[in-house]
């Protein structure tokens, strides 16, 4: 009975003895790790064009960006503000790409000849 006894006191403490190594070696390790939330960039904010003082004279952009089904929608726009603002020039583009892509050459004619834009996005 004692050499049971015994022998369970040298099982535990070779298995205390492998335990403690092993906490001993985790704590050695070191673990990199990547936040799935990343880091996103800084928002560098643009403030609003200021508003015309009166649309008579201009010439307002209304710019669809190719929304399915909207193109006829913006054209009769242009005519309903065409009748309420006679004396505003109305004009539709259709954006090149869609919504998220840049169309510079349309943004330089924009800045160029209009004093204003509506952009249209759809439903």
């Amino acid at each position: 009975m004692k050499e049971e006894r015994n022998w369970v006191l040298v099982v535990g403490l070779v298995i205390a003895h492998f335990a403690a190594a092993h906490v001993l070696q985790a704590q050695d390790r070191k673990l990199t790790v990547l936040s799935p939330l990343g880091q996103p960039p800084a928002i560098a904010q643009v403030p609003m064009a200021p508003r015309l003082n009166t649309l008579d004279g201009k010439t307002i952009y209304i710019v669809d960006v190719g929304f399915e089904g909207t193109h006829q929608f913006f054209t009769e726009m242009k005519k309903m503000l065409g009748e309420k603002h006679p004396k505003t020039t109305w004009i539709v583009r259709e954006k090149a790409g869609n919504y998220f892509e840049d169309d510079p050459k349309l943004w330089a004619e924009i800045k160029a000849k209009g004093n204003g834009m509506i952009m249209g996005l759809g439903h």
